[in-house]
């Protein structure tokens, strides 16, 4: 099941998943509107609509030709029809120019309010608020009702799913919920009617799945995201006001936002382009100088911002995980697969001159080893997904550490065999999956040809003692779901995963 869902969502970049729900949740309105399913007749849904997007695409639109910037499509129809469902619906001339400011501040606000080119705030609940502040408007979350809940929760949780925040949605969802029901037994209400009237009647569920996902305003660490998501649920439960603002949903992202932002900064890193190599006939490692150098962990991962000309929807900034070790000082490196095609950033990437400039925004990720060197470790990786473990394996060299690692490397073909000169100099013990065409591939002695593709029972003949290794799987996320159903048919129970998501 959850290989399945891998294999589907892994297809969709996260901008296409988002904006097909919430198409999905537009004609849904439409239709319980037509039906009298809903409180607002269609004319309002529809003008709403078009005012919320129309808002937008002028905003966004009229700031990238003044810093002459590409607009983006899919991110601007996403931040509209967000504000379509969250800003009070009106067919009123006064009510629509209300929304159209949602929108157009919403727009304005990923140029207005960026930092190294991402935006601080979530652009639909910035557009909310300032309409608030302005006196024009104000936001009703009527997205948050009966009818639409069944979509929305199946939304929310696929994109919690898609986007490898389950535990930081967990967190929310007990903080946010929890006092809220507190609240609603308090004032005599029982628990599953107050657990009903939480469901549909706050927006919980849509903030959560559809807006604090958004990747640029998240903070990097896993425990900076539990921190974010609890500080957004209890300003959105207390329900409180500063004077006559009342700090509704849209106040408590906008806060968190805020949080989010002065936990993930650091010093940005000027990147000047060295050189490349190729790994195999699909990937390629890029190396950087830095102008000085860069902390972080091995196994972590590097938001590099790279303006370009014709910049597609996926935007001009892009993580890799980074493949040299923490302790090399002159450069730093990155391996990516460079048969994406569409994408406009990776193109721009692999055409840089030499010496060209670029920035490293970012440093994030918590796919770490175990800090006991005792621990044994399993290493499974798929195709480019070795990337973060040639930076744990070179930094265990650098160390001088002894620790027992296995890596079950799985590639479509021998020739996709990236590093392969540099684990054998390693010494890393190496159990490969590969089709083997014309014959078993030519391996040195520390490598073992285990078979075409990986099952329980090949993994145990290879690895007899699987069951006490601490399993770390990098991949697509179909094949995290194929590896973890493997391994965890062979004993295993639990699966530290690093998923190479995209946008």
């Amino acid at each position: 099941m959850t290989a399945a869902l891998d294999g589907l969502l892994g297809r969709m970049t996260m901008y296409r998943l988002t904006l097909t729900l919430l198409l999905v949740l537009t004609v849904e309105a439409l239709v319980l509107s037509l039906t009298g399913l809903l409180a607002y007749t269609p004319a309002e849904i529809t003008g709403t609509l078009v005012a919320a997007v129309g808002g937008t695409v002028i905003g966004t639109r009229v700031m990238a030709l003044i810093l002459r910037l590409r607009p983006h499509g899919d991110s601007s129809l996403i931040t509209g029809l967000i504000v379509f469902l969250i800003m009070f619906p009106s067919s009123t001339a006064a009510g629509l120019g209300s929304i159209l400011v949602a929108g157009a501040a919403a727009g304005a606000s990923k140029f207005l309010l960026a930092f190294r080119g991402r935006h601080i705030f979530n652009p639909a609940a910035t557009g909310a608020v300032v309409a608030t502040l302005l006196g024009v408007g104000a936001a009703a979350w009527w997205v948050a009702n009966a009818y639409m809940l069944p979509v929305v929760a199946v939304g929310a949780a696929l994109l919690l799913y898609r986007t490898r925040k389950l535990s930081m949605g967990a967190v929310f969802l007990v903080v946010a919920i929890g006092i809220l029901l507190f609240n609603l037994v308090q004032g005599g209400m029982t628990v599953g009617a107050g657990l009903q009237l939480v469901l549909t009647s706050y927006p919980v569920l849509f903030l959560l799945g559809f807006m604090m996902t958004e990747p640029l305003t998240l903070p990097p660490l896993r425990r900076q995201q539990w921190l974010f998501a609890a500080i957004v649920a209890v300003v959105l439960a207390l329900q409180t006001s500063i004077g006559p603002v009342f700090l509704g949903p849209e106040f408590a992202l906008v806060i968190g936002n805020a949080v989010a932002f002065l936990l993930g900064q650091r010093r940005g890193v000027r990147l000047s382009f060295a050189g490349s190599r190729h790994l195999t006939p699909t990937s390629t490692e890029l190396v950087f100088e830095p102008t000085r150098p860069v902390r972080f962990k091995a196994g972590q991962y590097m938001e590099l911002s790279l303006p370009h000309s014709g910049a597609d929807s996926r935007g001009s900034r892009r993580v890799f995980s980074i493949t040299s070790a923490p302790q090399r000082a002159d450069a730093v490196t990155f391996g990516l697969r460079t048969t994406d095609s569409g994408s406009s950033f990776k193109k721009a990437l692999l055409d840089l001159p030499k010496d060209a400039q670029i920035t490293g925004t970012l440093v994030g990720g918590d796919f770490h080893l175990p800090r006991d060197p005792s621990i044994p470790l399993l290493l499974a990786a798929g195709g480019i997904g070795v990337t973060p473990f040639i930076s744990q394996l070179r930094d265990i060299d650098a160390r001088g550490e002894e620790r027992d690692v296995v890596l079950v490397y799985v590639v479509r073909s021998e020739e996709e065999i990236a590093f392969r000169d540099e684990l054998t100099g390693l010494g890393t013990r190496v159990v490969l999956f590969v089709p083997s065409g014309a014959g078993t591939p030519s391996l040195p002695g520390n490598w073992t040809y285990a078979g075409e593709e990986p099952s329980a029972e090949e993994l145990l003949a290879a690895v007899p003692d699987l069951k006490q290794r601490r399993v770390l799987v990098s991949g697509s996320p179909r094949f995290i779901g194929d590896l973890r159903a493997v391994v965890r048919a062979a004993g295993v129970p639990r699966v530290k995963t690093d998923a190479f998501l995209g946008y």
